[in-house]
């Protein structure tokens, strides 16, 4: 309990918020790292997650590719490729590293996403008529948002823990005060360091919750939430739940 006092108490303190080394600039740095890496990582990994879930092919490889993406430690990755890269690039090695990791959550997220949607609605959307493209960006990619955001919210939790180690290599972010504290022993500081990463990790997850539980798109929403005493007049519409969410999500309707 002590302990955690201390920890307070050195958060707290008034020399913490100012300097190069103040919390609001370590926040900055441990929230720019994480978003321009999750960011990176999107661009690269949703593109791809969707054309395996559109077309079915490759999967196997991604699955393959995304496994030993997961196995490898960011920690050994980061220094390695300082060392490979150089020591004036550490930025770059530590964003690489950090794309990495959001890679097969995001990866995953998005062919999941496309590949969990009833076949039936795919058949029925080409049957309406929509060409190919119309049936991914009109019918699969928002029935499938809810997965990729999921994909987006374990990406980001990954790297914004991980994050940390940045500081090891002096680059900054909120594991500076656990690096600095722990060759000094002083664990007030270290515990101080660990509270504020989990806080931004819980506040980020929680801040993407409420984002994937926004882009079920409305139509679905509204299929899930009814009851069936709500409508007891026969609906004669056979068009399948996942048609009508689509349209119903999309500008045009």
């Amino acid at each position: 309990m002590n302990l955690l006092i201390d920890a307070w108490a050195w958060i707290i303190a008034p020399e913490q918020w100012t300097g190069r080394y103040s919390l609001p600039t370590l926040l900055l740095e441990q929230l720019g790292y994480t978003f321009a890496a999750v960011g990176i990582a999107a661009l690269i990994a949703v593109p791809i997650g969707w054309a395996i879930g559109h077309t079915g092919k490759g999967r196997e490889v991604a699955v393959a590719v995304s496994g030993a993406a997961r196995a490898i430690p960011s920690f050994g990755l980061l220094i390695l490729l300082v060392l490979v890269i150089g020591v004036t690039r550490r930025a770059e090695a530590a964003l690489i590293t950090f794309v990495l990791l959001a890679i097969p959550s995001l990866l995953a997220g998005a062919y999941t996403g496309l590949q969990a949607i009833d076949r039936a609605t795919i058949d029925a959307a080409r049957a309406m008529g929509m060409t190919r493209w119309q049936v991914l960006w009109r019918v699969e990619v928002p029935l499938g948002l809810p997965l990729l955001v999921g994909g987006l919210r374990t990406a980001t939790l990954q790297v914004v823990a991980t994050v940390t180690i940045a500081a090891y290599v002096n680059l900054g972010g909120l594991g500076f005060p656990i690096i600095q504290g722990l060759p000094l022993r002083a664990f007030d500081q270290v515990l101080a360091g660990s509270i504020l990463v989990a806080l931004l990790a819980l506040i980020l997850d929680g801040l993407l919750a409420l984002l994937q539980r926004a882009a079920v798109p409305r139509g679905q929403r509204a299929t899930r939430t009814r009851r069936p005493s709500a409508d007891p007049e026969p609906r004669s519409d056979k068009t399948p739940p996942g048609i009508r969410a689509a349209v119903a999500s999309s500008p045009s309707a």
